[in-house]
Formats: C-alpha cells, structure tokens, sequence
C-alpha cells in the first residue's frame, strides 16, 4: 500500500511540475489576435453541421411515417401512424428550434470574429 501511495504522489507531482511548465512556456507565447473569436466560429459551424444532419434525419422520419399512414390498411394501424407521425412532427419542430438557434450563435461569432478583425491594424 505504501509504495503504491507513494508511486501516486510522484506521478502527481511529475505532472504537476510538467504542467506548470507548460504553462510558462504557453504563457510566453503571444496568441494570435482573434484566435478565439476564430476558434468560437469554428465550433459554431460544426455544431450547425450537426443539428443540420439531425434535422434532415428528422425530415426523412416525418416522411417515411406519413408513407405509413398511406400504406396503413386497417383503421387501428392507420391510427397508430398518425400517432407516430405526430411524435415525429414534435421532434422534427424540437430539432428546428434548435437549428434556428445555432444558426444565430454562428452569426453572433461571425460578427464578433469580423468586428475583431476590423479592429486589428493592417499588417506591415
């Protein structure tokens, strides 16, 4: 137990010291100007991929549940269709919501990213 406590202790404090070097030597490096906003862009467009992919799923779900509803031959399928295609529907708007609001974060970072941009002096 004693050695196991003690092998820990060094791995802690191993990565501890390494870490705080990391960090000097991260510190003396000027960072790029914008690279956040950048990097805020950059995650926004993915996320939006994302929800997009999500949303043309849920399209195609909504679809392929109102085939059913079409193709239902007894009145007690046709009924547990339209009660599927009705839970699809809900998820569907859901996933729109959510699109519409990613859509509108990627444009605040597009924005903020460009005001940055602007603020920067030309380069030399």
């Amino acid at each position: 137990m004693r050695i196991s406590t003690r092998i820990a202790g060094s791995v802690a404090g191993l990565a501890l010291a390494l870490g705080s070097f990391s960090a000097a030597s991260a510190a003396s490096e000027e960072p790029a100007p914008c690279e956040q906003q950048q990097t805020h862009v950059d995650k926004a467009v993915v996320a939006l991929a994302k929800v997009t992919a999500v949303f043309q799923r849920q399209q195609d779900k909504v679809k392929t549940a109102k085939d059913e509803v079409k193709d239902a031959a007894t009145a007690a399928k046709r009924a547990d269709a339209k009660e599927h295609v009705s839970k699809v529907k809900a998820k569907l708007d859901h996933t729109a919501k959510a699109k519409k609001a990613q859509q509108q974060r990627l444009a605040k970072a597009q924005e903020r990213l460009a005001t940055c941009l602007a603020e920067q002096p030309p380069a030399a």
